[in-house]
């Protein structure tokens, strides 16, 4: 066996099946790593984004549940990871006032079920939480860091703050190598549709082919701070390469309106958004969160991160390529769809 082999570094990630989970499963077998993904059962015709970037193939996929602490553990007994990045979650907002005690036991409790069982099997396991802005909610009318207060506005968000806060509880009592990203929010090609921004580029290619006539949308003026996730996925890598651990925000430092997003992907089609988009409240949050921008100038300085390598303008037009592309070529996107097993 070579030295490569013996020593290969091991990951465990939780939400495999998801944006972050598949963007972080192909950077870490392009760093060399075996990688295991945990995924639900029903979750097993989401396997398309993993097929969709070209890394299935190099995952050996383990079924797990954040509710049931048995296959946890077994997962971890089965992968000995040297690294556990749980990105899974619960994670629509919306869906979150409706189904709260489902989204606290995944988003919150889970969190706790992950760290126990890595103390109880071997604490040297580093982890990754995958934290949220929403946690801010809307406590600052200023960027935000690591030190702005957290003020939840959703059961989402409170789930995730209580997660947030046991990393920091193992991580002192426990000597846990658990960092949390408290990532911004942050889209590519493969976001899933129950996200505004993808629902808006997903809109924009169905009308500009013919096949819809308008989009629907909530607050055009809530303002965000948008990344992409082939990026952002770096930056939880780095976290656990560092000797301590900590909690950084990751975000792009730029600030822009949902009305902003329509106007930039309908005018990328050589269409003008307010012919198109039509406001109803149908789609505002009972607490709506305003804004959201973030201070990444500590993961910039420790961690060495890039903020901001994919702009706000070359993002939004990239899922809007990629979705005149799959209805355009449906072919090539249904080939990766179908692929779920």
């Amino acid at each position: 066996m070579s030295n490569y082999m013996m020593f290969q570094k091991r990951a465990l990630i939780t939400g495999i099946t998801g944006q972050d989970g598949a963007y972080l499963a192909k950077f870490l077998v392009e760093k060399g790593y075996k990688v295991f993904g945990a995924y639900r059962r029903s979750s097993t015709r989401n396997f398309w984004r993993l097929h969709y970037l070209d890394v299935k193939k190099d995952i050996e996929l383990l079924p797990v549940d954040l509710i049931d602490q048995t296959s946890i553990h077994q997962a971890i007994k089965d992968a000995q990871p040297d690294e556990v990045y749980n990105l899974a979650a619960q994670s629509f907002v919306g869906d979150s006032f409706s189904e709260p005690i489902a989204t606290a036991e995944i988003s919150g409790i889970g969190v706790v079920r992950c760290l126990d069982a890595i103390r109880q099997i071997n604490p040297k396991i580093k982890f990754y939480q995958a934290s949220t802005s929403e946690m801010f909610g809307n406590s600052s009318n200023t960027k935000q860091n690591e030190d702005t207060p957290f003020q939840p506005a959703s059961p989402y968000a409170a789930a995730k703050l209580y997660g947030h806060s046991i990393v920091r509880h193992y991580r002192t009592a426990h000597s846990i190598h658990a960092s949390s990203g408290i990532l911004f929010n942050h889209e590519s090609p493969i976001r899933g549709v129950d996200f505004v921004t993808k629902k808006i580029t997903d809109s924009v290619a169905r009308i500009k082919l013919g096949t819809s006539e308008y989009v629907a949308l909530g607050n055009l003026e809530a303002k965000r701070d948008w990344g992409f996730a082939g990026d952002y996925v770096k930056a939880m890598w780095l976290m656990l390469q560092q000797k301590e651990a900590d909690d950084y925000v990751i975000a792009t430092g730029e600030c822009h309106t949902v009305r902003e997003f329509c106007e930039v992907a309908f005018s990328h089609v050589g269409l003008d958004y307010k012919k198109y988009v039509r406001q109803d409240k149908a789609f505002y949050r009972a607490h709506e969160v305003n804004y959201l921008q973030g201070d990444s100038s500590k993961a910039q300085r420790v961690l060495g991160w890039k903020q901001n390598e994919t702009g706000f303008e070359t993002l939004v037009k990239m899922m809007v390529d990629a979705d005149m592309e799959k209805y355009q070529n449906p072919e090539r996107f249904m080939k990766h769809f179908l692929k779920h097993v």
